[in-house]
């Protein structure tokens, strides 16, 4: 087996090198020429190229945020500006006192900038809430009056007591117990032992009357259906 056959050339991956070996020149010839000689000149691109390397995984693997694209822009700035001033826009044997300034100025800038992209946390991403629909009052059914429908379809069919004698001297009739809706009975049968349940103690017919609002006859009727 040849050696061509284990050999892969990747055009993006050289295309990549020369890219990065020009600007890494560029950021060199740069800060050489503001007067960082030696090591320094050669400290600066890796510095340069660093800071984008990280702002670049920032952005890759917590995501987008103003922290890490402005890191990343500041410094593609940097690489882009070298580069287009030593393509003779500046004259490098004098340059300007402001790109003096910069040079000098960069190592600061770029520690912040590593400092914040290491050691700050992901900016959380905003989580809508579901809204929490509003909770019901449950009243139990033991508490819950009678509807009104239903009170005066009781009402109509229970006659009123104490009809009057029809001559002095007649005396007048018992009254015979008014009829019980076999409904209302069972509403009054719950109530009643809610309120024993709670109390310890049966229900009296006033409490009962008040409960289900309804006439003392009628009251003392259903209280009978109870016992």
């Amino acid at each position: 087996m040849g050696i061509g056959h284990g050999l892969r050339v990747d055009a993006v991956l050289v295309q990549a090198v020369i890219a990065g070996a020009l600007s890494f020149a560029h950021l060199h010839d740069l800060a050489a020429a503001a007067g960082q000689d030696g090591w320094k000149a050669w400290a600066y691109p890796v510095s340069v190229d660093l800071l984008l390397v990280a702002a670049w995984r920032r952005l890759r693997s917590a995501g987008p945020s103003r922290l890490a694209w402005c890191w990343f822009v500041v410094a593609l700035f940097a690489s882009l500006g070298a580069n287009v001033a030593t393509a003779g826009f500046l004259d490098l044997a004098d340059p300007p006192a402001l790109l003096r300034l910069g040079i000098a100025g960069w190592p600061a800038l770029a520690f912040l900038g590593g400092t914040l992209l290491a050691h700050s946390a992901a900016e959380p991403e905003p989580v809508a809430l579901a809204p929490v629909a509003d909770a019901e009052e449950v009243v139990p059914p033991a508490e819950r009056p009678v509807p009104d429908a239903e009170r005066a379809s009781v009402m109509e069919a229970v006659p009123e007591s104490g009809a009057a004698p029809t001559s002095m001297d007649q005396a007048p009739a018992p009254v015979p117990a008014p009829p019980v809706p076999a409904v209302l009975v069972d509403h009054a049968r719950k109530i009643a032992d809610e309120y024993h349940a709670r109390t310890g103690s049966p229900i009296d017919t006033d409490t009962l009357r008040s409960r289900l609002g309804v006439p003392p006859h009628l009251a003392n009727a259903i209280t009978a259906h109870l016992s």
